[in-house]
């Protein structure tokens, strides 16, 4: 059995999200869904103002580490279903780099999970991105709650 990844080479797409969406509308169980979508700014950092972020990650320790997020998750939360897609490579600023979409029976469910997985995230999973200038330079980011 293959295992789903949950990485995507370049940013996330509209039709990607628009895909996935629609894929739901067959659960007639749930009645709420609710999406995070990480979009890639252009910051002003000393001056400079970044133009894109390089991803990478440990896959193999992300993956587990996505896991052990998704297990806590639907213990923690009345979910149903529940998907999180991060990029890989280039992606520029105004282009999306996370994608998060969780459903549930009900909207409490999915606004209290959704803040909870986007910050384990963030803190938990060895994704790292090295914000790119405009002049081509870089530095790493740091990830911020």
């Amino acid at each position: 059995m293959s295992k789903k990844t949950v990485f995507i080479q370049g940013p996330i797409s509209s039709e990607f999200i628009g895909q996935s969406i629609a894929k739901h509308q067959s659960k007639t169980t749930i009645g709420a869904h609710n999406i995070f979508l990480g979009q890639v700014r252009a910051d002003q950092i000393d001056c400079q103002t970044v133009a894109a972020i390089d991803y990478t990650a440990y896959e193999e320790m992300a993956d587990e580490a996505l896991n052990v997020i998704r297990e806590k998750a639907f213990a923690q939360f009345d979910l149903i279903c529940m998907h999180i897609y991060h990029s890989l490579g280039v992606v520029k600023a105004g282009e999306i780099c996370l994608f998060v979409f969780v459903s549930a029976t009900r909207r409490k469910q999915v606004y209290e999970a959704t803040e909870a997985i986007v910050n384990w995230i963030k803190t938990d999973v060895p994704i790292f991105g090295k914000e790119i200038f405009e002049n081509s330079t870089f530095i790493w980011k740091k990830n911020s709650l």
